[in-house]
């Protein structure tokens, strides 16, 4: 290959963002050598120096290795351990600002150094000693059951939001079910879909989330379960209205389905806390996660919904983890209740929206227009997606692509989509940013631009 005839941009980034655009695309593969560092040097008009630089920049990354006299070589993909589309997710060239993760942003997370000492002088020292109890810590019930958005008949705890998902659908899903999802939506969630056997039916989203009709349709072709986020949708940020559920309910009356609720982003959300358990609690499974408000590694999230389903649920975890770590419960018991911490999950939703606001005003300056939508994340519509992350790779940013949301593996449908000339999006995690936001809007805008 030509390498040279690749790059635009003949800076130390602009080279590493061609090598590892090269990479993602498969035009360069696992084992391929790269030009000796003079070599390329000389074909580009640039020093060595520069050309070192972005081999330095890529082997930091593990996109290429440095073999001395063997040369230069493609490594094979450093997140082969992901799922297909977290690995699109994962994948790109080094960026002096990172957009693209969906997570939230750490100097927001409340403290977990005096929850955890707090609760090392106070839990009881049988709650951890024991292999057969209740499998959520009785004070965490009580919290959990006082804010639920209905009354569950049952709920427990489980290792993040996507655990949840699996071991629901792992239920009340046989192989080659029908699963009524999103589209767009969460990509680890096709993943997981795929992985169990069961058919994806994307359902179209408007601006008050599901639509209606689009559900219909899904339910009409055999979706036994439905997927869906109420709040703070990502990628779109679209929340449900009160009136949209009464909708959507109205629908799923017509149709015998179970109904996943994922809020993954509740208590950093600025929406209201809509459910269509309030609606059909026999028939809705509630999943609350704490990884965005509190700690992705806390791995604590909450499942509440019909005993047929729940029972089932904590049976079959004993036959594996057994239970979420009651040592991590204390300390989730702790940061509910704890008035700094209460403080700390406030001030990060605050900030969130704040930005949110900043980035859409930014925006708004370069003539884009989008939604204000809730939680960290925005569904910019683009021109042309491969183009538009050129073009934010070549400015030191990095996004997600918007192909891994899509639910037929194309781009996402519906109202959402029609606001893009070619359908094409990127997402930016909006809630990791800072002062630099007029910066990246002008960026934004240029990217998004024909």
């Amino acid at each position: 290959m030509d390498l040279a005839s690749h790059v635009d941009d003949r800076s130390p980034r602009g080279i590493a963002a061609t090598v590892a655009r090269l990479v993602r695309g498969g035009d360069l593969r696992p084992g391929d050598r790269l030009p000796t560092v003079r070599t390329l040097a000389a074909d580009l008009g640039v020093s060595p120096a520069t050309v070192s630089g972005a081999w330095q920049a890529l082997s930091a990354v593990g996109i290429v290795i440095s073999r001395g006299r063997a040369g230069t070589v493609v490594l094979p993909p450093p997140a082969s351990w992901l799922p297909p589309r977290y690995r699109e997710l994962a994948g790109g060239a080094p960026a002096r600002l990172d957009l693209s993760t969906g997570t939230p942003d750490p100097e927001l997370l409340p403290l977990i150094g005096p929850a955890l000492s707090r609760v090392a002088r106070q839990r009881p020292a049988a709650d951890t000693g024991a292999y057969v109890t209740s499998p959520v810590v009785p004070a965490l019930e009580v919290l959990l059951r006082d804010s639920w958005p209905f009354a569950p008949q049952r709920i427990t705890v489980v290792d993040g939001a996507l655990d949840a998902i699996s071991r629901t659908l792992e239920r009340v899903a046989g192989y080659g079910s029908r699963i009524a999802v999103e589209d767009p939506g969460f990509p680890p969630l096709f993943d997981l879909v795929d992985q169990l056997g069961l058919e994806r039916v994307p359902v179209t989203l408007d601006r008050h989330g599901m639509r209606p009709d689009a559900l219909e349709r899904a339910l009409d072709a055999g979706a036994g379960v439905v997927v869906v986020q109420p709040r703070a949708h990502n990628p779109t940020g679209v929340s449900m209205t009160s009136t949209r559920a009464r909708e959507l309910a109205a629908v799923l009356r017509r149709h015998d389905a179970l109904v996943v609720e994922d809020d993954h982003s509740g208590e950093i959300a600025s929406a209201r806390d809509v459910s269509l358990g309030s609606l059909l609690p026999d028939r809705v499974v509630h999943v609350r996660s704490y990884s965005k408000s509190h700690g992705p590694d806390l791995r604590i999230a909450a499942v509440g919904g019909p005993a047929s389903v729940l029972d089932g649920l904590v049976a079959r975890r004993m036959l594996g983890p057994g239970w979420t770590s009651r040592l991590l419960q204390h300390v989730l018991v702790d940061l509910l209740t704890d008035s700094t911490a209460i403080e700390a999950v406030a001030h990060a939703r605050r900030v969130y929206h704040a930005r949110r606001r900043a980035l859409r005003d930014a925006l708004a300056g370069h003539g884009i227009t989008i939604d204000p939508g809730d939680g960290i994340n925005v569904w910019l519509p683009v021109h042309d997606e491969r183009t538009a992350l050129v073009r934010l790779e070549a400015a030191g940013i990095r996004v997600a692509p918007g192909a891994p949301f899509s639910a037929d593996g194309g781009q996402p449908a519906g109202p959402l989509a029609a606001d893009a000339a070619e359908g094409g999006h990127v997402r930016i995690t909006v809630g990791l940013l800072g002062a630099e936001v007029d910066d990246v809007a002008l960026a934004l805008a240029l990217a998004a631009a024909p």
